[in-house]
């Protein structure tokens, strides 16, 4: 439908922006993004299910976890590190960690003493493949282990890389390359290991057979530290497929069977979000506005896929669904007299002072202000939480929409921003904030005071501003090109070849550099003390943003690509015995 024009009531005072000439208001024309209609129909989504949903299911995968617990970690088995680690390695991979948890931490707690006693080596043994590995698992596990575990395989002088060749096996620069994504500031040897690892994996690539050559094209392009683990479960199950050995045909039948009882569970969550949406009505009321739920569900699914998390993805799902719906008020729709009217609105949150708006800005505001309050309501009733919650969850929306406004004026008044200042404001419009703090409210286990969150949010603030740059820069990356097609406001990347007189490809080369310092930073923050289900959820949000926006604008075109990607994630199981 069209949006009404805003009628001045009878004795209402004209505001500032009220009184500019009639004229500009008769050559303003709304803007558009021409976004494609939404292709995952409501009846289609409302019409999914799944047979791994049934209870036998169930019962098969639970008999098969504790079938596989006893072979690979029964008293009578008995694992070198080295065994441990590839096997802790494959249940990450293969999806199944969050079943063997508790094994997993004992193996790596007895590792890191074992490191701690030799002095930084696995075994004692001078084997890159080894130590990169061990390097890796445990820094992702939160263990603060040093650089220095790599010191056999650098010239003592130099600190260069040693190149043998028992070390330039392509395992071992795989896991090399792995490692050093997760390097932290000042780590000077990480930073020359990612180079030499790249270097060396790029000259062997044409001479390698497919099945490494596949490994090594899907490391290059993305390293598993900037990846949502849930996302690649099945690209690893079929790696593993042409790889069996050991246990790995009882965890490929485990792993199969565990991917599609998730993804059963996945769809009966898309399912009732599809109801809600073509229930809440916006579709049809904010036509200018992207329409895409599904891809907003596979955001939240790359925070928390496991089962038990469904009411925080129908929440994040939510929120994230708002947020792209706000965004193009304030990028597409809005005139900035309207925009300034709807954020003091939002600030106030008051319902009564969008009266002024165009019908749909009402519409959209309302269904904002229900959901929201929907939100804390039930948040408050199943974990206790106080008045702490609705001040919180509304402080974000309201810097949100402040932030947005910022840009909103920035492009009307025709202003382009230095790099940092464009950052000081953008990293606050990524939306990262809203995902944190619906993150935090739905699993944080523990129910806070204000004294206390307030803490937790100081010795998080650096976590945040890190995320949160990482989405705003994966987003510049994926969609300025479109931004610069349409005329939106500048994007980071307009902003620096503005600054410094550079080309696209120049200030496309410095952003990522910006988002490679930030992963470091971040990196740094996940060896602090956090539980670590927070931590990677977190952390994922990151994770979510570089895969998304890898390969272009994720939530603005839906072409074949990213609908066989969601077919595969939510749609087709995989073919395994029940």
């Amino acid at each position: 439908m069209d949006c009404k024009k805003p009628v001045l009531q009878d004795g209402q005072q004209t505001l500032p922006f009220q009184m500019k000439s009639e004229a500009f208001n008769l050559i303003h024309q709304r803007r558009s993004a021409n976004y494609e209609a939404n292709i995952w129909k409501c009846d289609f989504l409302e019409s999914l299910d799944s047979i791994y949903d049934e209870p036998e299911c169930k019962k098969r995968a639970e008999k098969l976890i504790e079938d596989v617990r006893s072979v690979i970690f029964g008293k009578a088995v008995e694992l070198d590190s080295l065994a441990k680690l590839e096997l802790i390695d494959s249940l990450e991979k293969l999806g199944l960690a969050i079943h063997f948890e508790v094994e997993i931490k004992e193996a790596l707690a007895t590792i890191a003493i074992s490191i701690k006693q030799k002095n930084g080596n696995l075994n004692g043994e001078d084997d890159l493949y080894a130590t990169a590995l061990c390097f890796k698992l445990l820094r992702q596990h939160g263990y603060d282990v040093s650089q220095d575990m790599f010191s056999n395989f650098t010239d003592a002088k130099t600190g260069a890389f040693i190149r043998k060749s028992k070390h330039e096996t392509i395992k071992g620069m795989l896991e090399l390359l792995e490692a050093s994504h997760l390097a932290l500031e000042g780590e000077n040897f990480l930073d020359a290991a990612r180079e030499f690892s790249t270097t060396t994996l790029e000259e062997t690539l044409a001479n390698l057979d497919s099945f490494l050559a596949k490994q090594v094209i899907h490391a290059l392009e993305l390293p598993s530290q900037k990846r949502v683990q849930w996302f690649d479960v099945k690209w690893h199950i079929s790696v593993e497929e042409k790889h069996r050995d050991m246990n790995a045909i009882n965890l490929l039948e485990l792993a199969k069977l565990n991917f599609n009882i998730v993804q059963a569970t996945l769809q009966k969550d898309l399912r009732e979000l599809s109801r809600w949406w073509g229930n809440l009505g916006l579709r049809e009321n904010l036509n200018f506005a992207r329409d895409r739920l599904v891809e907003s569900f596979v955001f939240s699914v790359g925070l928390a896929c496991e089962p038990d998390h469904s009411c925080f993805r129908k929440w994040l799902t939510k929120a994230i669904n708002f947020i792209l719906i706000i965004d193009d008020v304030y990028d597409i729709y809005g005139k900035l007299e309207e925009l300034e009217l709807f954020t003091i609105a939002v600030n106030m949150w008051d319902v009564s002072e969008t009266k002024q708006l165009p019908e749909c800005m009402q519409i959209c505001f309302l269904a904002l202000y229900n959901t929201t309050n929907d939100f804390v309501n039930e948040i408050q009733r199943e974990k206790g939480w106080d008045q702490l919650l609705p001040v919180q969850v509304k402080k974000v929306w309201t810097d949100f929409c402040n932030a947005l406004y910022v840009e909103a004026k920035w492009y009307t008044t025709g202003y382009t921003p230095s790099l940092q200042e464009y950052l000081s404001n953008a990293w606050i419009s990524s939306s990262g904030s809203l995902l944190f703090a619906h993150a935090f409210f739905c699993l944080e286990q523990k129910v806070m005071k204000t004294e206390e969150y307030e803490n937790f949010m100081e010795k998080s603030k650096d976590l945040l501003y890190n995320i949160s740059v990482i989405v705003r820069l994966c987003n510049d990356l994926g969609t300025s090109s479109a931004e610069v097609e349409r005329g939106d406001a500048p994007s980071s990347i307009v902003c620096y070849m503005r600054e410094k007189n550079v080309s696209e490809e120049m200030a496309r080369k410095h952003i990522k550099g910006m988002i490679d310092e930030s992963w470091k930073k971040l990196n740094g923050e996940c060896l602090t003390q956090m539980p670590m289900q927070l931590m990677q959820t977190f952390v994922n949000i990151a994770r979510v943003a570089e895969g998304l926006y890898h390969q272009g604008d994720w939530f603005g075109v839906q072409d074949g690509d990213k609908r066989n990607k969601i077919k595969s994630l939510l749609l087709d199981p995989l073919s395994c015995s029940i």
